[in-house]
């Protein structure tokens, strides 16, 4: 009985692990203080929002839908993140093929009848969303560029839900999603000077595979200083409160993190760089907070 227990408990940190279970966390997380302190109106209280049954499905919808994504895109790069990342691969093999697909079906499926409950107009955006994210893993992230951006318009689509709920659609709102647009883009071509040899191997036409490490180099500063304009828009033309230290502190880094780009040459350096930024795109998410304390405080107070 403990063998069987202890088989059960590693297949589900594998199937953790093949979900990306903790970026899952953050992305609700996310939502959830966008909604609260920059989408909903201002009349509402914080209670009312964290009990909405729709704004929770909208959530739940997402988290489904973004869990079964990773399932198929593990189902189908399993032979490159073998190359790549040979640890993750081992526990992600904890959990049958079989068993991945077979979950992934079963999220897909209540992520759609979950969503019947808010309205057809839902179901046919998490339908959408669905079979968008299937295209990438299948098709689409092995054609050049085109695959990068494709991935990072899916990475804010569940941002694009809630504010679509809200009805609020100003220009601030714009200019911050564009700003994570360009870091998560930033972060999917850093994978691929990350994933080079993987790639390589299946056949996977990254911008490094088919133009070279140089190349890569020089786009990604292309993207960095669009990101460096975005950035000085948003503290230059709107009222971000305290966030504002957060963007300026975004101002260094991405002077920061070109230079060290163009010294990296080794995978260990380009994970750095990886990973820096998503400590900056989490910390983001954290800084929302900032935007304005009173409205913060109001929204504990009558909590």
């Amino acid at each position: 009985m403990k063998v069987s227990n202890k088989s059960l408990t590693i297949k589900f940190v594998g199937l953790f692990v093949s979900a990306r279970g903790y970026n899952i966390l953050m992305i609700i997380l996310a939502q959830y203080l966008a909604s609260i302190f920059i989408l909903a109106p201002d009349k509402l209280s914080l209670r009312a929002i964290l009990l909405d049954p729709n704004l929770l499905i909208i959530v739940t919808c997402s988290a489904l839908v973004i869990a079964s994504g990773y399932l198929i895109n593990n189902f189908y790069d399993s032979e490159k993140d073998l190359i790549n990342r040979p640890l993750k691969t081992y526990m992600d093999n904890k959990v049958s093929p079989k068993t991945k697909l077979g979950i992934y079906f079963i999220l897909n499926l209540c992520s759609v009848i979950l969503a019947s409950y808010i309205s057809f107009r839902a179901v046919l955006f998490f339908s959408a969303y669905i079979f968008g994210i299937w295209l990438y893993s299948h098709k689409l992230k092995k054609i050049t560029f085109i695959g990068n951006i494709v991935a990072a318009s899916l990475a804010i689509t569940p941002f694009f839900a809630v504010f679509v709920y809200y009805k609020h659609f100003e220009t601030v709102i714009f200019f911050h999603a564009v700003f994570l647009f360009l870091l998560i883009l930033i972060r999917e071509i850093t994978k691929d000077l990350e994933n080079l040899k993987g790639d390589f191997a299946q056949n996977y036409y990254t911008i490094p595979v088919k133009f070279g490490e140089k190349y890569t180099k020089t786009v990604l500063s292309i993207i960095f200083a669009l990101a460096f304009i975005t950035t000085l828009f948003l503290v230059n033309y709107f009222n971000l409160g305290l966030m504002n230290y957060y963007f300026f502190a975004c101002l260094v880094a991405f002077v920061f993190l070109v230079v060290y780009l163009w010294s990296s040459k080794k995978r260990i350096q380009f994970k750095i760089l990886h990973n820096m930024l998503k400590i900056i795109i989490i910390a983001g998410v954290f800084s929302i907070l900032l935007i304005d304390t009173d409205l913060v405080l109001e929204r504990l107070i009558d909590f």
